[in-house]
């Protein structure tokens, strides 16, 4: 080992192990060693070399703290420049607006409404936290210091009066900052900045409806909408489909949406403009007949949450004020536009798309929506949303600004000097040329309005809606009208967005724009939007997309546009890259994966026999699990046997595995009939969606030696779903018992409190049953039992001697809490480093 006082360069450190790599290293055992050594040695020299002199001015000031590493300032004389010139507000509102930027962000969350608990939730909140805060700390932090957001329906979201950071250094508020952390671990809030929850609202959200969340940001969200009024065990016929370009991304996804415990989602890992073109028939054999034309896989809604520069989180994120320019935003547009048009050609003719950004720079915003207008003709028109949610303070867009590039500013793109033309391109700017149907009021009484609006909302500052009636966004003030007469107004009724700004209801910045698909794109404006297709036709076609809704975009990497292929980044890397995360196309060697396994035998033979053709080869991503159907039936019928499962309950075709071996799976995955369906049709097709998740986790292998008759046990994320349907191997006990089994994990049959339970426990075969906490034990009604979707149950492992429960710490935690506040029994605490699977007998 290298000692830590040896004098040794860095360079030297990093050649020695490049040496070694290119050496082999000794071995595998000794090159981890030779590691660990190196590390310790940079360590080392990190540690004992000198910190740099704090800055002469520093000095000079005579400041003698060490840490002369100050936080950074929060100004920025570009951004208060760019936001004045483009009169975000009005002039008197100025200070207000700009002082409250520099203040941190309230935090806020959300329930959720589908959670077994959302009762429990609500009242704990409204009955002990909310009077505890207003007793502890209404002196420092207001009266109101927790209350429910007015605008959100059913008060399900939150507002703090103190920010995240506060809420984890503030002694009082230490109760409730743990209560967020577990209830947000399990599933029961979600912690999100409050004008974030605003578009998935406007959505206007159906029971039937298919989704498309691209980029995935609100998926959660729109999961609790779903989910919140099924009947228990019944699973909602909507959808959720979740796109992100990033593969990192797509796992936290993945991750935060496990707590749903849903089987009607899709994540999927593509560039949202290049989301791809699928097929969707009720009957798949259709897709093969020569007379039927497939139809294209289409949305009811289409969420946009684009990439964009960020500034309306600047609260949050204090860097941004070091960051931000407005090449941030300009660089983005071009892309805005191209996933927004993805997005409309994906939507169904009747649907609804949301744009929306967490920017106020109207290049990424009102700019974008005129373009989306403009290429789309009358097939599309902008939503007048304004009588919903009254409640939600709110602003009209603009009508005119300008655009930055160079230090320069531009009123039109004929301003613009030639060799910039290729960067700041047309759709920038305000245009008078509209394809849609003008407004009815004229230009001069659209003049009149918008000096109306604009007394109007001075007069009453928090009105709830700025403005309903035809004409320009009321944010231009009368004082300015001059110096933006010359410039091009657009006749786009861009009124009708909503432009969310912080002073008005303390909050963040957000943009949405409600668009409602009249008709189908015809092939000129289909062409407009598909023509970069052979440009990007891998997941990561744009290094903006790489930092898909990331807080800062880099600038310098700069998108250009032009007229004959759209738009390309200047990066000759990204044709290299594309080949490398192309589609593989090889078919596997094993004979039982190159069968189509999403389809059946007999939609298959029926195909082939009508066609005269076989299905397509199916060929799999790069870096992702297959998607194949379990279609073992020895094995289904043994858990249906085992578990005395309902035939009502369909478990045949509904079942899928990621293993490369089907007939080893190790975990089977449920999916509903909507996401079985586009399954079905993605694998007509070819795989042409990248699937990196899906379905319910329903069942799991177990390695119990204890001679269960069946190969599998219950997943308790599936017990809600599957619980009406099951009718054996089920356990009733009482609160104690219930307490008992949770707080020690593995208990003897003998040392039950009830001796009864005890014995029903020892009297069932080895293998995974269910225990329900039941407090009257005398009525042996089980169908109401387990019908009722408030009964507590929990997955157990029945051993030699013993019951274990196979419940993860956290959601342990959460039902010993929930079993002691409604019974008023004692419980211990509960263990975090235990696993539930370590202890099976």
């Amino acid at each position: 080992m290298i000692a830590s006082r040896t004098p040794v360069s860095l360079h030297s450190l990093l050649v020695a192990g490049r040496h070694r790599r290119r050496c082999g290293g000794g071995g595998r055992k000794r090159g981890l060693v030779q590691r660990r050594h190196l590390t310790q040695a940079l360590e080392s020299l990190w540690r004992h070399t000198p910190r740099p002199a704090p800055p002469a001015a520093v000095v000079a000031r005579g400041e003698a703290n060490p840490s002369w590493r100050q936080p950074p300032p929060l100004e920025n004389p570009a951004f208060e420049e760019y936001y004045k010139e483009q009169q975000i507000v009005r002039e008197e509102e100025w200070d207000d607006f700009i002082s409250l930027l520099r203040k941190p962000l309230p935090a806020t969350f959300r329930i959720n409404a589908s959670s077994q608990f959302f009762k429990d939730m609500c009242s704990k909140l409204e009955d002990d936290f909310k009077r505890y805060l207003e007793s502890e700390v209404s002196d420092e932090y207001g009266k109101d210091a927790i209350r429910p957001l007015p605008w959100y329906p059913g008060n399900l979201a939150w507002h703090l009066n103190f920010s995240r950071k506060q809420l984890r250094k503030n002694q009082a508020l230490e109760s409730f900052h743990e209560f967020l952390k577990h209830e947000s671990e399990v599933g029961h809030i979600t912690r999100q900045e409050a004008v974030s929850m605003v578009p998935p609202l406007f959505l206007d959200i159906q029971p039937d409806h298919h989704i498309l969340d691209t980029p995935g940001s609100k998926t959660f969200q729109l999961l609790e909408m779903i989910h919140q009024s099924k009947e228990p065990g019944l699973l909602p016929k909507a959808l959720v489909v979740a796109n992100d370009v990033n593969a990192q991304r797509c796992d936290v996804l993945i991750h935060n949406t496990k707590r749903m415990c849903t089987a009607n989602l899709i994540v999927t890992n593509h560039g949202a403009q290049n989301f791809p073109d699928c097929c969707l028939a009720n009957d798949l054999s259709e897709i093969y007949r020569n007379d039927c034309k497939p139809q294209r896989l289409e949305f009811d809604r289409v969420l946009c949450d684009v990439p964009c520069s960020g500034d309306g989180t600047i609260r949050k994120g204090h860097d941004m004020w070091r960051k931000w320019n407005s090449d941030m935003g300009n660089g983005l547009h071009v892309l805005q536009v191209d996933i927004s048009m993805r997005g409309i050609a994906l939507l169904k003719v009747g649907g609804r798309m949301v744009y929306s950004t967490c920017s106020m720079n109207p290049v990424e915003n009102e700019a974008v929506i005129a373009e989306l207008l403009r290429r789309s003709g009358n097939s599309i028109e902008l939503l007048d949303v304004s009588n919903e949610l009254p409640e939600l303070v709110r602003r009209p867009g603009l009508g005119t600004w300008k655009v930055k590039d160079k230090g320069s500013w531009f009123q039109n793109h004929e301003d613009v000097p030639d060799d910039r033309k290729n960067v700041i391109v047309p759709s920038m700017f305000p245009s008078s040329e509209s394809t849609q149907e003008k407004p009815s009021l004229s230009g001069k009484a659209n003049t009149d309005s918008n000096r109306s609006l604009s007394r109007n909302f001075s007069t009453e500052k928090t009105s709830k809606v700025c403005s309903d009636t035809d004409g320009v966004s009321n944010s231009n003030s009368t004082k300015h009208s001059d110096s933006t007469s010359n410039s091009m107004g657009s006749n786009f009724p861009l009124h009708r967005c909503m432009r969310i700004v912080p002073h008005d209801q303390d909050s963040g910045a957000f943009f949405i724009a409600v668009l409602h698909k009249l008709s189908p794109l015809n092939e000129g404006q289909m062409a407009k939007v598909t023509k970069t297709d052979h440009l990007f036709s891998t997941d990561r076609a744009v290094n903006f997309n790489e930092e898909l809704h990331s807080e800062t975009v880099r600038p310098g990497k700069t998108v250009v546009h032009q007229q004959k292929i759209g738009f390309e980044v200047l990066d000759d890397e990204l044709l290299q890259e594309q080949k490398n995360l192309s589609m593989d196309d090889h078919t596997s060697k094993d004979k039982n994966l190159t069968e189509v396994s999403l389809v059946s035998v007999d939609v298959n033979d029926q195909a082939e026999s009508e066609n005269g053709m076989k299905l397509p080869d199916q060929c799999k991503w790069k870096g992702v699990d297959p998607i194949l159907l379990f279609k073992d039936l020895t094995v289904i019928k043994s858990i249906v046997s085992f578990f005395g499962i309902n035939i009502s309950f369909p478990l045949e075709g509904h079942l899928v595995t990621r293993s490369a071996d089907p007939d080893n799976a190790r975990r089977i995955y449920y999916v509903s009939k909507s996401v079985q369906e586009i399954l079905q049709l993605n694998v007509a097709v070819g795989e042409q969606l990248k699937i990196t998740s899906l379905g319910l986790k329903m069942f799991e292998t177990h390695r119990s030696k204890d001679g269960c008759p069946c190969a599998y046990r219950l997943s308790y994320e599936a017990l809600p779903l599957l619980l009406p349907y099951i009718s054996k191997r089920i356990l009733r006990a009482s609160p104690n018992d219930f307490l008992r089994l949770l707080q020690y994990r593995t208990v003897n049959f003998a040392h039950f409190i009830d001796a009864r339970f005890g014995e029903e426990a020892s009297s069932l075969i080895p293998g995974c049953c269910i225990v329900i906490l039941h407090e009257d034990l005398h009525n042996l009604d089980l169908d109401s039992i387990t019908m009722d979707p408030t009964t507590i149950a929990i997955v157990c492992w029945r051993g030699r001697a013993t019951l274990n429960a196979m419940v993860s710490p956290p959601d342990r935690k959460e039902l010993l809490e929930r079993i002691t506040h409604r019974f008023g029994l004692k419980a211990f605490r509960v263990e975090e480093d235990e696993n539930p699977e370590q202890k099976i007998n």
